[in-house]
């Protein structure tokens, strides 16, 4: 077992915490920085495949020193037939000398030829790293230095209770007006509210679900609520499914939403930076429907007129209702978009941990989906090409070659690229996709792309 004094910035190991269950788990973490005050260690960590947010200072008692992994040094190896991430080494990648020699396929289960609708007769795959169209260096750096901000925005149920009650408690059933606020014990300072500086200084701010007027008290709030009868978002309700709806709402039309939604963005954001400009863009909100409304979930906006084919400037999912797959159905949504537009889409970057975790996966799954949906014809390997997965799925043609790289699924062998599933590839999608169960229904989606092109200042 390692010593306290041999953890070092880069280690991991699992660290104890206490999820939104109120249950202790050893999730795995990365130690991120180190420093010792008064002859006490510090460990600030950052939990693997969760959100920043999480990143905290901890004491060596909750490290798990029996299974630490200490950093590596990784060695340079050379590209491979053009193909970056194509290392000798890798066993599930490597092309065996004994098949080489007698002309024999590759011993795995499923093989997939990848045909290329480029002029030469060999390309490499452009895209660098299996991440780099992905984000950029902005996108991937631990914020650990950075000031923690703290903010706690809520908005009580209904009927509304005492002052002297505690406000961060979440609402078990569906209510009128529910609480929105960050991850318990995790408050975030309300400086996101702009230029606002009375209300920057307020412990509290206090919400109203359906509008999303802040105020600086429950005595505000209240007077509020005796005076605002909406019950959805503003704008045009064009998908609706069970108790899943969308509204999609102009920037222009609905200012005050829009603007009361980015604020609301932004305390849970960090790199949010649109605020009061919300003339260019549309916003799509998803919402839960019950008897007291449609009660917002997450949303998602994207630029009126793109001209790098972005289909979403900004995404999320309110806290909450994380880790229910509420994230891969924004994004499924605004790809379901793209198809009506006729357009291949990709999100505006740089993407945020979570963000880029989210549509890694939705990547795969989807792109998965397609490949295992092939058929062989006359005992042959089906075939597929980049752009046919783009034009069928609408991801942008360097984000599928991305996930592919990422999936470590490309092997050059005997002058084609060979797309290679494993036994593990396959079950482990086969088990995801049992756990997705909330899917966008093409049929319920009622929606007219506009030509904003023709409109002027929209």
């Amino acid at each position: 077992m390692a010593e306290v004094g041999e953890i070092i910035e880069g280690c991991r190991l699992p660290v104890l915490r206490r999820n939104q269950d109120n249950e202790d788990e050893w999730p795995l973490a990365e130690i991120l920085s180190v420093k010792d005050i008064s002859g006490r260690k510090l460990f600030y960590v950052h939990y693997i495949d969760f959100n920043k947010r999480l990143d905290e200072w901890v004491t060596h008692e909750r490290l798990d020193l029996k299974k630490i992994q200490f950093p590596k040094k990784e060695a340079k190896t050379p590209t491979k037939n053009g193909l970056p991430g194509s290392r000798p080494g890798s066993p599930e990648r490597e092309v065996p000398a004994s098949a080489q020699a007698s002309g024999k396929t590759l011993p795995i289960p499923v093989q997939i030829t990848l045909r290329f609708n480029l002029p030469k007769e060999r390309e490499a795959i452009p895209g660098g790293e299996p991440d780099q169209p992905l984000s950029s260096s902005s996108c991937l750096q631990p914020n650990h230095r950075s000031t923690k901000r703290k903010v706690e925005v809520v908005s009580p149920a209904t009927p509304v209770p005492n002052e002297t009650a505690p406000a961060s408690v979440f609402p078990q059933n569906g209510s009128a007006r529910r609480a929105v606020a960050a991850q318990p014990g995790r408050k975030r300072k309300s400086n996101c509210l702009g230029t606002d500086e009375e209300l920057t200084t307020l412990p509290v701010l206090y919400l109203c679900e359906f509008c999303l007027k802040y105020g600086r008290s429950l005595k505000c709030l209240q007077r509020h609520l005796t005076k605002c009868d909406l019950r959805h978002p503003p704008g045009n309700e064009i998908y609706r499914k069970g108790t899943i709806s969308f509204f999609e709402i102009d920037g222009r039309k609905n200012k005050s939403y829009s603007q009361n939604l980015c604020l609301l963005a932004k305390c849970f954001l960090d790199h949010k930076t649109l605020y009061y400009d919300t003339d260019p863009f549309l916003f799509y909100v998803m919402t839960e429907y019950d008897c007291k409304g449609f009660h917002i979930v997450g949303y998602f906006s994207k630029e009126k007129e793109s001209t790098e084919d972005y289909n979403v400037a900004c995404i999320l999912t309110l806290p909450p209702y994380q880790r229910r797959g509420y994230g891969k159905l924004l994004i499924e949504f605004s790809y379901e978009l793209s198809k009506v537009e006729g357009k291949t889409g990709t999100p505006e970057k740089p993407l945020s941990d979570l963000g880029l975790l989210s549509y890694r996966s939705y990547w795969s799954q989807t792109i998965l989906e397609i490949l295992m949906g092939l058929k062989s014809e006359s005992g042959e390997r089906p075939q597929i090409t980049i752009n046919e997965i783009s034009e069928i799925t609408s991801i942008k043609k360097e984000d599928v070659i991305s996930t592919l790289q990422y999936l470590n699924l490309i092997n050059y062998y005997k002058g084609q690229y060979i797309l290679t599933l494993s036994e593990d590839i396959v079950d482990g999608h086969e088990r995801a996709m049992l756990k997705r169960l909330l899917r966008i229904d093409s049929k319920c989606l009622h929606f007219t792309p506009k030509d904003w092109s023709k409109r002027g200042k929209w």
